[in-house]
């Protein structure tokens, strides 16, 4: 079960959730983020990318409710980028959501396909993507790789890593707590959609990247980063 990834696709992807039920997910997802510590792997790889006296925009590709906005934004109060953050997504429910979650946090809004991201913009500096790239296959993330290196962007993905103990966890924990059908269905099916590490490397490799690293983060996450090609 753990070997290959599964095609299996999540009830989060599909278009026709109750907005209360999607909106239920969100804020369950958001808790279970904070408190495992996930937000703190995309705070860390920021930190490695970011200079000071420069500005950058920042766009937060499949932002779902915000909520990685919002917490990006309170975290960059103390770290002191400058930064302007957009977010987008396919869902107009989750825009919806997103809109109200970050009101007064001046991030910008789209609901529109990543792909399409430069119709809205005319440059982005930094492509992120947290628990976003375990809903796409494989040929969808060489795709999303070039995207970045083709617009000179830096690509930050904090994302899952296909792990027994992972999968197992969260499968009893949102069994007994969580109070969403979405996530207790989708939790453990999105570690069973995560990565190991020779995986991202060899995506990595068939995108044609050639600067990046791959980290191995707690708890069962990768911090992937992706710098772009010098020509």
């Amino acid at each position: 079960m753990f070997t290959h990834r599964s095609l299996q696709k999540e009830l989060l992807d599909r278009d026709d959730i109750p907005p209360a039920d999607l909106f239920q997910n969100l804020r369950e997802l958001d808790f279970i983020n904070h408190w495992l510590g996930g937000y703190d792997i995309s705070f860390a790889a920021l930190k490695r990318v970011l200079q000071k006296g420069r500005r950058y925009t920042l766009v937060d590709i499949g932002c779902g409710g915000g909520d990685t906005l919002k917490r990006i934004a309170h975290w960059n109060r103390k770290a002191g980028f400058s930064l302007d953050l957009y977010g987008i997504d396919l869902k107009p429910d989750c825009i919806a959501y997103a809109e109200e979650n970050l009101q007064d946090s001046g991030v910008t809004l789209i609901c529109d396909d990543y792909r399409n991201t430069y119709r809205h913009l005319q440059q982005v500096d930094i492509i992120h993507a947290c628990l976003f790239c375990h809903h796409l296959v494989n040929d969808d993330l060489i795709e999303l790789v070039r995207f970045a290196l083709d617009n000179r962007a830096v690509l930050v993905i904090n994302d899952l890593e296909r792990n027994p103990l992972a999968h197992y966890s969260i499968k009893w924990l949102t069994r007994l707590f969580s109070k969403s059908y979405l996530v207790k269905n989708d939790a453990p099916l999105s570690v069973l959609r995560g990565f190991k590490k020779k995986e991202w490397l060899e995506i990595l490799k068939q995108s044609g990247a050639t600067r990046f690293s791959v980290r191995n983060k707690w708890a069962f996450r990768h911090e992937v980063i992706v710098y772009g090609n010098t020509d």
